[in-house]
């Protein structure tokens, strides 16, 4: 698709979706049309299931409980969540990393369906098929109150699972490709954890940007899955030097950035990958907080070095329409390609923890409502 294409396309992707009605429609869940109804008339205060954390640990502290929630206020409304994102943000919210009031719903993925609007909304109605991520906390549970102008429409093509799969990963691939280092062709870019949510999208749209792809990944499963995604190289970093890897891959010049989600382990090694001029981007830590680094370590080929934040680029409902927009329009394209390889309900979340955070999951993972 030529770029002038693309720009015609973004320019009027969500108009479209603004103007379908998805209530009756073929495109609608079943549980939108059975709903839509009966919710038009008022909103209701509603028990449901969620996960809650009483006190910081390890995956044994996500309760399944019931809470209640509430009418929406002003500017805000209500969705059912049909499928919930996991993220690693979700761990480092469990272990303490990142601070939240106790206690609290994790959760910062979820895609669903209106059942109330709240006063003073008036671009989002019953029925409608949405998505969100970010602020606020709070998508493990069955029902959610959130900002009208925190959600977006999904498009009638993209399921659920999709979308809650999306939203998130999308997003950011979206910033750390397009705005915090603009990848362009001929750039040499190292993903860690390729395989990954993330690392996955990296991998297709920086092939699809004319990039050269190098992906490390911890087996050779994950080294196959990486190339189909568009990895041109894969690193086997369990058994293989990557930074040796990378210097003979790239004739010892280095990559023009590194996208790293792991940290601790990864973050010297990244640096010494990196070309004159070079980015270091670390946008997650799973495996640690990086030693503290003198700001002479990066003197001698001149690196940049930043810790980006999601959230700072979409601080805005112009950024978030703007980012969600470009994401969407790359799957119904078919420049991304979302697996969502794993699928747990709700009351296992404990255990989808476990095995993200032990690498056992590939691709994106989603929790389901057992009430779905």
């Amino acid at each position: 698709m030529s770029g002038a294409s693309m720009l015609l396309l973004r320019s009027s992707f969500f108009d479209r979706l603004s103007s379908i009605s998805f209530s009756g429609s073929s495109a609608a869940s079943p549980f939108t049309a059975r709903r839509s109804f009966s919710l038009a008339t008022r909103a209701v205060m509603v028990t449901c299931k969620a996960i809650r954390i009483h006190e910081v640990g390890g995956p044994e502290v996500l309760k399944y409980e019931d809470i209640e929630v509430s009418e929406p206020s002003e500017g805000e409304v209500r969705v059912k969540n049909m499928a919930i994102g996991l993220n690693f943000i979700d761990v480092y919210f469990r272990k303490g990393v990142y601070k939240a009031e106790l206690p609290f719903i994790p959760g910062s993925e979820a895609a669903g369906v209106v059942t109330a609007v709240g006063p003073g909304v008036t671009d989002r109605k019953i029925g409608d098929r949405v998505a969100y991520a970010g602020k606020p906390m709070g998508s493990y549970t069955e029902e959610q109150i959130l900002p009208a102008v925190s959600v977006v429409p999904i498009p009638p093509s993209v399921d659920f699972a999709t979308a809650a799969s999306i939203m998130l990963k999308g997003m950011t691939a979206q910033f750390l490709l397009r705005r915090c280092f603009k990848v362009q062709p001929g750039h040499t870019i190292l993903v860690h954890a390729a395989a990954g949510g993330v690392g996955s999208l990296l991998c297709q749209w920086g092939r699809a940007l004319g990039a050269t792809v190098i992906g490390t990944v911890s087996t050779e499963e994950k080294a196959a899955q990486a190339i189909q995604d568009g990895c041109h190289h894969t690193i086997l970093y369990k058994s293989e030097d990557f930074v040796q890897r990378v210097k003979e891959i790239t004739d010892g010049k280095g990559v023009q950035v590194v996208y790293d989600s792991v940290g601790k382990d990864t973050f010297q090694g990244s640096l010494d990958c990196l070309a004159y001029r070079g980015y270091m981007v670390l946008y997650g830590q799973s495996s640690g907080i990086p030693d503290p680094m003198p700001i002479s370590a990066i003197q001698s080929k001149s690196l940049f070095v930043t810790r980006p934040s999601m959230f700072h680029y979409t601080a805005t409902r112009e950024e978030l329409l703007a980012t969600a927009e470009e994401v969407y329009e790359n799957v119904v394209s078919g420049i991304l390609t979302v697996r969502v390889n794993h699928k747990y309900s709700l009351s296992q979340a404990a255990q989808a923890h476990i095995d993200l955070e032990g690498r056992k999951t590939t691709g994106s993972t989603v929790l389901v409502p057992e009430s779905i």
